[in-house]
C-alpha cells in the first residue's frame, strides 16, 4: 500500500513542476513579442523574414506559360497491333523427302523463288507410267474407230445387223473416254512432279523453317513448313468508340484520314526508361523558358527558341546514352468495320502504311492518333494550368503587377497536353501551370526564370487588424 502512496505522491510533484514552468515561458515571451509589433500594429518582416501570422508571406515562387493561338488538330487517340497485308502458311501439296532448303531462316524472299524441293524421283516414274498408259490407250482408241467405220460401212450395205453396228459404236466410245482418262492421267503425274519444287506464293520474311532435309513432308500436314509476312505495305488494326464512327465517316468523305504510328523508344540493353513527362508541362526542364509572349515560336509552355534549343539538346543526350527515338510511321485509313462490336462499343479500323523501311512489325503495339481535322485558330494552354473547382474549371492568370486572377474558363477538349479553351482567356495571356496550392487571388507570385530585380520586397508584411507596412526585400520596414 505504501508502495503506491509514493507513486501517487511523485506525480503530483511532477504536475506542479510542469505548470510552474509553464507560466514562467510565457510571461518571458510577451516583451520579446511586443519589441516585434510595429506602432500600427502590424508586425512583420518582408520577403526577408517570416511576416506576421495575421496576413500573407512573400511572393510566391510559380511557373508560367503563355496562352497562344494556333491551329489544333482533331483527332482520336487509340491502341492498335501491326498485321501483315498478307499472311501465307507453305505447305507441301504431294507426299516427298526433302531433299534441299533453298533459303534461311528470316530471309526476304520474292514471289515464286524456290523455297523447297522435294525428291522428284518417285514423281517422274509415275508420269513415265501414266504416258505409257496414254500410248497403249492411243493404239485400242484408234483401232476401235477403225473398227467402227468398218462396221457403219457393213451396216449401210445391211450385211450385219444394227445390233452389231451399235456394239463396235460403244466399243469405240468406251475406248475415246479411257484416252480421256488417261490424258488426264497423265496432267497429273506432270503437275505432281511440278509440286516437288516448293516456290513462294508472295513476297515476303520468311519465318522459322519448320522442316529439315531428309524430312518426310506430307501432303498438306497440319504444321506448316514456313510462314511468309509481308511487310511493305503493311496493316495497322485499332478501335475507337462507335460514337466516333459518324465523324469518322463525315470527315473520310471528305479525305483519306491520316493515322500516325508510334512505338516505343529503342533503349539500350539494362536501361531504364526516362521518367513519363509531367501532364500539362511543355516545358522542358533542362533549362528555363525564354520570354517570347505571344510569338511565332512561344507555343504554351514552349519557351520559344530556349525550348527548342532545350528539345534538342534533350535529343543529343538520349543519342549520346544510347537511346533511339521510337517507331513513327504515317498511314491512312483503309478499312471501317462493317458492324459495332456490341461486347465493346468499339468499331475496328484499319491504316495501310507503307513500311518501306520495316520499321513496323507484324504484332508489335502501337499508339494510334487518327487525325480528323484541324482547328484553326484555337486558344490553347497547358493542361497543368487548368484547376478544377466545385463551380468549375479555372486557372491563374498572372497580371502586370504580378499579382494573380482566378478566372474561370470553358474547356472544348483536351489535346494531349494541352486544353482548348472556349472561353475565359485571350491570347498572349500569362497564365500558372505550377504552384497553384500556394496562391489565392490577389496574391503576388514570382516567376521562375525571370530576374525580379527590386520586387523583392513586393510581398506585404504580415498585419494585425490594422494592417502592416510594406516591407522591403531585406526584412526592414520602410
Amino acid at each position: 500500500m505504501s508502495r503506491y502512496l509514493y507513486v501517487a505522491a511523485l506525480c503530483l510533484v511532477i504536475t506542479f513542476s510542469a505548470a510552474a514552468c509553464s507560466k514562467t515561458g510565457a510571461d518571458g515571451a510577451s516583451p520579446a513579442a511586443a519589441e516585434g509589433q510595429s506602432p500600427a500594429g502590424g508586425g512583420g518582416r518582408g520577403q526577408g523574414g517570416r511576416g506576421g501570422r495575421g496576413g500573407p508571406q512573400g511572393p510566391v515562387p510559380v511557373t508560367t506559360a503563355i496562352v497562344a493561338k494556333k491551329p489544333v488538330p482533331v483527332t482520336i487517340p487509340a491502341v492498335g497491333t501491326a498485321e501483315a497485308l498478307q499472311s501465307v502458311q507453305v505447305r507441301a501439296q504431294v507426299t516427298g523427302q526433302l531433299s534441299e532448303v533453298h533459303f534461311t531462316e528470316g530471309q526476304e524472299v520474292k514471289k515464286g523463288q524456290e523455297l523447297f524441293t522435294l525428291d522428284a524421283r518417285p514423281f517422274q516414274a509415275a508420269l513415265a507410267q501414266a504416258q505409257a498408259v496414254l500410248a497403249r490407250d492411243t493404239a485400242t482408241a484408234n483401232n476401235a474407230a477403225r473398227q467402227r467405220a468398218n462396221y457403219e460401212d457393213l451396216y449401210k450395205r445391211q450385211l450385219i445387223s444394227r445390233d452389231q453396228y451399235e456394239t463396235q459404236t460403244s466399243q469405240s466410245d468406251a475406248a475415246q473416254a479411257t484416252l480421256e482418262a488417261d490424258r488426264a492421267a497423265v496432267e497429273t503425274a506432270r503437275l505432281n512432279l511440278q509440286y516437288t519444287h516448293i516456290i513462294a506464293p508472295i513476297a515476303g520474311r520468311t519465318g522459322s523453317v519448320g522442316v529439315h532435309q531428309g524430312d518426310l513432308v506430307r501432303a498438306n500436314d497440319a504444321n506448316p513448313m514456313v510462314l511468309i509476312n509481308q511487310l511493305s505495305p503493311i496493316y495497322v488494326t485499332f478501335a475507337v468508340p462507335g460514337r466516333y464512327l459518324a465523324d469518322i465517316r463525315r470527315y473520310q468523305a471528305q479525305k483519306p484520314l491520316t493515322v500516325h504510328a508510334e512505338g516505343q523508344m529503342a533503349l539500350p540493353p539494362g536501361a531504364q526508361p526516362p521518367p513519363p513527362p509531367v501532364l500539362g508541362s511543355l516545358q522542358p526542364q533542362q533549362a528555363p523558358p525564354a520570354q517570347n509572349p505571344g510569338g511565332p515560336e512561344g507555343a504554351p509552355g514552349a519557351g520559344g527558341r530556349g525550348g527548342q534549343r532545350a528539345a534538342q539538346q534533350a535529343a543529343a543526350a538520349d543519342a549520346a546514352a544510347g537511346i533511339s527515338p521510337g517507331v513513327s510511321e504515317t498511314g491512312h485509313v483503309t478499312f471501317i468495320d462493317n458492324a459495332v462490336d456490341n461486347t465493346t462499343g468499339t468499331i475496328k479500323l484499319k491504316a495501310t502504311f507503307d513500311n518501306s523501311d520495316h520499321q513496323l512489325w507484324p504484332g508489335q503495339f502501337l499508339q494510334i492518333t487518327l487525325d480528323l481535322t484541324t482547328e484553326h485558330d484555337a486558344i490553347v494552354v497547358p493542361a497543368a494550368a487548368v484547376q478544377p473547382s466545385q463551380a468549375g474549371q479555372y486557372v491563374y492568370v498572372v497580371k502586370a503587377d504580378h499579382s494573380v486572377e482566378m478566372r474561370s474558363v470553358t474547356i472544348v477538349r483536351q489535346q494531349g497536353e494541352q486544353m482548348v479553351i472556349a472561353a475565359g482567356l485571350t491570347p498572349g495571356e500569362e497564365v500558372v501551370i505550377e504552384g497553384h496550392l500556394r496562391l489565392t487571388p490577389g496574391a503576388h507570385v514570382t516567376i521562375a526564370g525571370q530576374d525580379n530585380g527590386g520586387r523583392g520586397g513586393a510581398g506585404r508584411s504580415g498585419g494585425g487588424r490594422n494592417g502592416g507596412r510594406r516591407g522591403n526585400g531585406n526584412g526592414n520596414q520602410s
